[in-house]
């Protein structure tokens, strides 16, 4: 059987690269995390700015500067920024609460948009995101579509982060959830919208190994098995 894309949308908090992590080791396929982009980018147009804020013809302007690439490690995979590994940086709450105002500029998208579609032209990748299927991958073979209520997902989040070290409160993550989600989804440009052909998983009341099994059955059902 030839390899496939595998395309995971949904909006924050879902279990997306958990869960698209776990499909790409058990199929033997590369992960690509396109959130991880563009947070490196949030990251990056932060970095340039004294104050906390983005100059966006700043950062629209240097993203000819801007290298970005993931290593598989023993601990799972890492971004790399310019070289620099940045992943534990990458979820820090001042990237949660810029990182959809950037997402939103044609010009990050387009930049982006390029490197994803380039990954994916030997296929074998399981990429996760909010656009995956409508715009990246619009042909993948396999499409997930996973929803939760805001204060399901807010609470995970809360929980992630506390594991991490992370310290706000669970209010603050909730509305920076239905922010994120606000913005996501009425966006003009490849906004948050479930393609025609995904399988929708409400994962509200399930663990991830349940939502992993959901997903490992419709690929079977498919033929589209490891080789």
């Amino acid at each position: 059987m030839n390899k496939i894309n595998i395309a995971i949308d949904g909006a924050a908090a879902t279990g997306k690269s958990t869960l698209a992590k776990r499909l790409a080791k058990a199929l033997d396929y590369i992960y690509i995390d396109t959130g991880a982009m563009f947070r490196a980018i949030t990251f990056f147009g932060l970095e340039q700015h004294p104050k906390g804020e983005i100059n966006v013809p700043l950062l629209v302007a240097s993203l000819s500067e801007i290298s970005i690439h993931f290593e598989e490690t023993p601990s799972g995979q890492r971004t790399f920024l310019n070289g620099v590994d940045v992943t534990q940086a990458l979820r820090n709450p001042e990237i949660n609460a810029k990182v959809s105002a950037v997402a939103v500029l044609p010009e990050i998208r387009s930049f982006l948009l390029d490197i994803q579609q380039q990954l994916g032209e030997d296929k074998g990748v399981v990429m996760d995101g909010r656009d995956i299927g409508t715009v990246v991958f619009p042909k993948a073979e396999c499409k997930f579509f996973l929803t939760a209520s805001p204060e399901i997902r807010a609470r995970r989040r809360f929980n992630e982060q506390l594991a991490d070290g992370i310290d706000e409160s669970y209010e603050a993550v909730l509305q920076n959830v239905k922010a994120r989600d606000h913005q996501d989804s009425t966006r003009a440009i490849a906004p948050l919208t479930k393609a025609v052909d995904a399988l929708e998983i409400d994962v509200s009341d399930l663990s991830i190994e349940a939502v992993f099994q959901v997903m490992t059955h419709h690929i079977s059902e498919k033929g589209w098995t490891k080789q």
